[in-house]
């Protein structure tokens, strides 16, 4: 403080005490500063290291002890959702002969030895020519962007696709399975919808806490940035993602009808019961669809370049009403039909359950909006997301929110209304008005008849298998999702008679702005299980041995992936890079036209402190799903529910001669089965399965008898 004195002005002797003032708030100053910048270093340099990855499933070694509580320690108390975002490391670019050789050694499983030597040549040709000059470029990208592969991923792989959006949505069917805790429509949407945007006031005032990997690795929280108060909008040749900061209403669709919902007060949030009148009012409002307005919304599910050339008509004569729908928090759709679990078809309830949340009707969702609130005419939920600005965890972590808040906490009255009292001076809802000139008629025509050959195209399956789960694959030691990843071989080798590039999706937000990497699940140890499994000359133990050889492959892949250094976001990234400097790569070129025959993707469970499935076992939801992504290709999630019950989703085309959702759901049960039955523990499912006959009898009678009837209104109360 002395030395700050010295460096001061001379303002005389009656001014002494205020030089004293000043030098004392500089160096408080210049200390308090030092304190922050050492404590984002060390917190920096802490979150940078990934050797716990790479311990053995399920241990723990001192060192990573160490680790946990400095990470702990300079973590702060009660960190904020967005507290780490400066203090996460930055995705590091893999070296160029490292990725190659991976993605060859991927690559052999699944091809001929001439085509795999043709592979090698033009990899060998991209190494010795392009490589270097590219990776440099790339390195230098990574220094100067915050992530060297996620905004090029986002725009080339989402914003300039010109294909329908229905192609890249997913659904999240995770309503309660067995429960409905009210058979209201109304009821249902206004807690819904409250809920929806408490969550929107937690993530503003970032009170949400931040997801922690294996609860002490802090993950990128950048894509709940966009969650709310955002849509896509279409562009000639790409499109772009407008972002409001605030929207104090939703849009609402109904019958062909367009509503604005007002969903704030001068006195704030609109309570449940306040929302719940609202929407009551459009259900009950008998005036008819105007002619275009009707399957307007079918125009969001055209090719991108068509829809932008229209928008602009639609914007020019109804640009009131085309703000309030893009400008909504969310989009509503009010379903007429009911949906979810009945005893008289279960599985065929599902099916249908899981297709009309991911396609509608072709005009009932306005597929532009972050995500689309769909509420059956009996109360289920669902939710249908569009998928470039955020991926599948983060609208999971929304949705765990809205189900645990609506049905636990908020509640319903005995009656099935929401709690509280009508407000009888609350304006009504606002139908929006589409004053549209008759031309674009032939383009909602064209767009819906699109719709709907998409929509009739896509043959889903769903179906919960019951016989074991997560506790079961944990006592034999080995990791759940490589579990299921062999079972998904094993069946689809079965259903297809050949192996083929399996598409796993893990996750980068160990990093900055991070998004996901492939794992290539489709590996050489994993090729020898399945042939060893179909080997009846093969003992149980020599399978299993190769199992547990499979498994440690795939978790090294994993772990691999989630640490920065998979294969196809570089490789995705270098391609990018010689295309903007006009570099012809064959490798790269190659890389980028391979076919994904079966994409697969785990929902984790996020908050599992928001249910109690132990004590409640009914309240159990079945995950969500996504379409295929090849026309002779699946699209299989998976989401464990609680600890002994795991639910599948399969999508498939039905224009496929090679493909069928149902058959090779069978052969996923089958395979989950003798998987099982390697373990000592797991021999008395195959028994009981054996011994029961028909299979499909068998998977949904333990399921038709725990449905819960859906006219009997479940309060928070009787949990």
């Amino acid at each position: 403080m002395e030395k700050i004195k010295e460096l001061l002005p001379d303002w005389g002797g009656q001014h002494h005490q205020l030089q004293g003032l000043l030098a004392a708030a500089v160096f408080a100053s210049c200390l308090w500063g030092t304190l922050i910048f050492t404590l984002h270093v060390a917190l920096r340099l802490l979150l940078s290291h990934h050797g716990w990855l790479l311990e053995p499933h399920g241990t723990m070694s001192s060192p990573t002890k160490t680790w946990l509580a400095l990470v702990r320690i300079f973590s702060g108390r009660h960190p904020r959702l967005f507290s780490f975002q400066r203090a996460l490391p930055r995705q590091p670019v893999p070296g160029a002969q490292e990725t190659v050789r991976k993605y060859l050694e991927s690559m052999r499983p699944v091809l001929r030895d001439d085509a795999f030597d043709s592979v090698v040549a033009l990899a060998n040709d991209f190494l010795r020519l392009q490589a270097p000059r590219l990776q440099l470029y790339l390195q230098l990208k990574s220094w100067c962007a915050s992530n060297y592969v996620s905004d090029w991923w986002e725009e080339f792989v989402y914003l300039r696709s010109r294909g329908s959006l229905v192609n890249s949505t997913y659904y999240m069917m995770q309503d309660f399975l067995y429960v409905t805790p009210t058979p209201l429509q109304a009821a249902r949407a206004g807690n819904a919808v409250h809920t929806l945007l408490l969550y929107r006031h937690l993530l503003n005032r970032q009170e949400i806490p931040p997801t922690l990997l294996m609860g002490m690795r802090p993950l990128c929280s950048a894509q709940y940035e966009r969650m709310f108060n955002t849509t896509r909008i279409p562009g000639v040749e790409k499109d772009y993602l407008c972002h409001l900061q605030d929207s104090q209403h939703v849009a609402v669709f109904h019958q062909g009808r367009f509503f604005r919902v007002g969903t704030h007060s001068s006195n704030g949030l609109l309570s449940p019961r306040a929302l719940e009148q609202q929407f009551q009012y459009i259900l009950d409002d008998p005036s008819p669809a105007c002619p275009l307005e009707e399957h307007l919304a079918a125009l969001t599910a055209a090719p991108r370049s068509m829809w932008a050339q229209v928008r602009e008509s639609v914007k020019t004569h109804a640009a009131t009403a085309l703000e309030t729908v893009e400008g909504a928090a969310f989009f509503v759709s009010l379903d007429s039909e009911p949906a979810g679990l009945t005893r008289e078809n279960p599985a065929a309830s599902l099916d249908t359950y899981a297709h009309t949340l991911l396609t509608g009707q072709g005009h009932d969702r306005w597929f532009d909006k972050s995500f689309t609130l769909i509420v059956f005419s009996n109360g289920k939920l669902g939710l249908s997301v569009e998928h470039s600005w955020a991926d599948c965890p983060v609208a999971g972590h929304l949705w765990e929110f809205t189900l645990a808040t609506e049905c636990f906490q908020l509640g319903y009255a005995t009656d099935g209304h929401c709690k509280g009292h009508p407000d009888p001076a609350l304006p009504k809802p606002q139908r929006l008005q589409w004053d549209l000139p008759k031309q674009i008629q032939p383009s909602i025509s064209l767009a819906l008849r699109g719709a709907k050959t998409l929509s009739g195209n896509i043959d889903c399956h769903v179906f919960p298998f019951f016989h074991f789960g997560k506790s079961f694959i944990k006592g034999c030691h080995v990791s759940s999702d490589s579990f299921i990843q062999l079972v998904l071989q094993l069946a689809h080798f079965r259903d297809r008679g050949q192996f083929c590039l399996t598409y796993e999706s893990a996750m980068t937000r160990l990093f900055l702005e991070g998004r996901t990497e492939t794992v290539r699940s489709c590996t050489r140890e994993a090729c020898q299980f399945v042939r060893a499994m179909e080997n009846k000359e093969r003992t149980d133990q020599q399978c299993l041995a190769l199992f547990r050889e499979a498994v440690d492959k795939h978790q090294a892949l994993l772990k691999a992936a989630m640490s920065g250094q998979g294969i196809d976001r570089h490789l995705f990234a270098l391609y990018i890079m010689s295309r903007l400097l006009h570099m012809q790569s064959p490798f790269l070129t190659q890389v980028q036209s391979q076919q994904w025959l079966l994409s697969t993707s785990q929902i984790p469970v996020q908050q599992t402190h928001l249910f109690d499935v132990h004590n409640y076992p009914d309240y159990v939801s079945s995950g969500g799903g996504f379409g295929p992504a090849h026309d002779h290709g699946y699209g299989v999630s998976y989401i464990f529910m609680g600890e002994n019950a795991i639910s599948f989703h399969i999508s498939s085309k039905q224009s496929s001669t090679e493909t069928d959702s149902h058959r090779l759901g069978q052969h996923i049960e089958d395979a989950l089965l003798d998987v099982a039955s390697l373990f000592q523990a797991g021999q008395q499912f195959k028994r009981q399965f054996t011994g029961l006959g028909e299979s499909s009898g068998w998977k949904y009678s333990n399921l038709s008898c725990k449905t819960v009837d859906p006219n009997i209104p479940k309060s928070s109360t009787n949990l």
